[in-house]
C-alpha cells in the first residue's frame, strides 16, 4: 500500500468481496493532466481558507459588540469561541465518516456553503441562543471542510507537489490571521458587527461558486474504487500564528494488533498534553483580547484590528524563523518559545496601563507563541513511529482545538469573577504549569536516552 503521508491516507478494503486492495497515489483522480500544476483549483482553495478562517476568528475581535448586540455579557459572548472549537473536535470525525461517499467537489462547495450560512445566521441573530446555534453549525462544517480539502489536494496534485499544495492553502490562513480578521474587525467597529459577519457570510457563498468552477473533477472511480478516501479518526486543522495544520486520519478498521503497544504512545500523549496546556493558556487570554486592548489598555476600539494585525504579522515571522533558524534545535527553541510567551503575557498584566509598553509585551508573547505550534508537531513526529504518526497528528489536532476552547471557557469564568484584568494572570498561572511538565518531559527524555545509550 503506497501512501503520501501526513497528506493523504489511503487504506486497503477489508470486505472479503473486495480482497484485492488498489491503492491510488496523490494526483491520480483528477481528470486533467497531472504534469501541470493546477494553480487556479489550488488558489480557490486558499481563498475558501482565507475567509473560513476569518468567519471563525472574527468573534475575538468583536466580543463587546456581540455582547451588547446579543444582550449577554462579554464572558458570554466569548463562549462562542468555545463552542465553535469544541464541536470542531467533537463533529469532525463522525460527520467525515458519514460523508465519505459523497464526490468531493460537490462536498467542498456545500461545507463552504454552510460556514457561510453559519456566518449570514449569526448576522441576523436576534439572541444568544441562535449565536450558538450558528457557532455550532459553523463548527460543524469546519472540520469536514479541512478534511475534505486537505484529501482534494492530495488528490489534484502529484506527490512531489503535495508541500506546495499544503503551502499554498496554509497562505489563505496566513492571510486570514494577518489581513482577514483584522480588517473584518475594522469593519465591524465602523458598520456594526452584523454588517462585518454578514459580508464575510456573502463572500464565502461567492467563495463556494468560484470554487466549484474552478477546482478540477475528481473521477468518482478515485474515491470509491478498491481504495476508498475518507478519514475515520478525523480531519482537522489546527489554526494559530498563520499556521495551518491539516491531517486527515487513518480510515481503514484498526489491525488485530493494538497500537497502544506502540512504544512511542506516552511520548505523543505528553506533547499532545503540553499542547493543551500551552493552548489553553495562551487562548485563555487571546480570546478576549478585545476588551483588553480597548478597556483594560484603555487604546479604544478602533485599536483591537490594528492590534490583531501586529498579531498576524508576529505569527508569520515565527513561522519564517521556524523553517529557518529555530527548527534546528527544537527542544530549546520551544522551552524558550514557552518562556517567552510566559513572560509576555505576564508582562502585559504588569504594564496594561502603559501602552506602549504592552503593546511591546503582545508583540513578544505573538511572536513567542506563533513559534510553538510547528515546534511543538515537529517534535510529536520526531517522538512518534511511522505507523502511529497519522494517529500521532490526529491527536496533537485535536488537542489544540481543545486548547483553544477550553481557554476561552476559563478566560470566561475569570472574567465574569474577577474581570478582564484578572485574564492574563490566569494565562499566566496555566502557563507556568506549561513549563514545569515541559522540563520534567524533557529530563524523562534525556534520561531515557541514556539508558538506551548505556544499553
Amino acid at each position: 500500500m503506497r501512501r503520501t503521508e501526513g497528506v493523504v491516507s489511503m487504506s486497503r478494503e477489508s470486505n472479503a468481496r473486495r480482497s484485492a486492495s488498489v491503492a491510488a497515489p496523490a494526483g491520480v483522480g483528477i481528470e486533467q493532466g497531472a504534469g501541470r500544476f493546477p494553480w487556479v483549483g489550488m488558489l480557490a482553495l486558499a481563498a475558501a481558507a482565507f475567509l473560513a478562517v476569518t468567519s471563525e476568528t472574527l468573534p475575538t475581535g468583536l466580543l463587546p459588540e456581540l455582547a451588547g448586540g446579543l444582550h449577554v455579557t462579554t464572558p458570554q459572548a466569548g463562549l462562542l469561541v468555545s463552542v465553535y472549537a469544541f464541536t470542531v473536535v467533537i463533529a469532525t470525525t463522525p460527520l467525515t465518516a458519514l460523508t465519505r461517499r459523497i464526490p468531493r467537489r460537490p462536498l467542498v462547495v456545500a461545507v463552504i456553503i454552510v460556514i457561510g450560512a453559519s456566518s449570514l445566521l449569526l448576522a441576523i441573530a436576534p439572541n444568544y441562543g441562535l449565536a450558538v446555534l450558528a457557532r455550532v453549525i459553523g463548527g460543524m462544517a469546519h472540520g469536514v471542510f479541512w478534511a475534505v480539502t486537505g484529501a482534494y489536494a492530495g488528490h489534484i496534485v502529484p506527490a512531489h507537489q503535495l508541500a506546495r499544495a499544503v503551502a499554498i492553502t496554509s497562505g489563505g490562513v496566513s492571510l486570514a490571521f494577518i489581513l482577514g480578521a483584522p480588517i473584518a474587525t475594522v469593519l465591524g467597529h465602523a458598520f456594526g458587527w452584523r454588517a462585518a459577519f454578514a459580508v464575510v457570510g456573502c463572500l464565502l457563498l461567492l467563495g463556494a461558486v468560484v470554487v466549484g468552477l474552478m477546482l478540477p473533477k475528481l473521477r468518482t472511480s478515485a474515491l470509491h474504487g478498491a481504495a476508498d478516501l475518507a478519514p475515520a479518526t478525523g480531519g482537522m486543522a489546527t489554526v494559530t500564528g498563520g499556521v495551518a495544520t491539516i491531517t486527515l486520519g487513518d480510515q481503514h478498521r484498526p489491525k488485530r494488533r493494538s497500537r497502544a503497544h506502540d512504544a512511542s504512545v506516552r511520548p505523543v500523549m505528553l506533547v499532545c498534553v503540553l499542547t493543551v496546556l500551552i493552548t489553553l493558556g495562551s487562548f485563555t487570554l487571546n480570546a478576549y483580547i478585545a476588551p483588553f486592548v480597548s478597556d483594560a489598555m484603555g487604546l479604544g476600539e478602533g485599536a483591537v484590528g490594528p492590534m490583531l494585525f501586529v498579531g498576524g504579522a508576529m505569527g508569520a515571522i515565527s513561522v519564517l524563523l521556524v523553517g529557518t533558524v529555530l527548527g534546528r534545535r527544537q527542544n530549546a527553541a520551544a522551552l524558550t518559545g514557552l518562556l517567552l510567551t510566559t513572560v509576555g503575557v505576564l508582562l502585559l498584566g504588569v504594564f496594561v496601563g502603559v501602552p506602549p509598553l504592552a503593546i511591546a509585551a503582545y508583540v513578544l508573547w505573538t511572536l513567542a507563541f506563533g513559534c510553538l505550534p510547528p515546534l511543538l508537531q515537529t517534535q510529536l513526529l520526531h517522538v512518534s513511529s511511522v505507523r502511529f504518526r497519522e494517529t500521532a497528528s490526529a491527536l496533537y489536532t485535536t488537542a489544540f482545538n481543545v486548547g483553544i476552547g477550553g481557554g476561552a471557557m476559563v478566560g470566561s469564568v475569570i472574567y465574569a469573577v474577577w474581570g478582564i484584568l484578572a485574564v492574563p494572570w490566569a494565562a499566566v498561572a496555566i502557563l507556568i504549569v506549561a513549563i514545569v511538565m515541559f522540563v520534567l518531559t524533557l529530563r524523562t527524555r534525556a534520561q531515557a536516552a541514556r539508558a538506551g545509550g548505556a544499553a
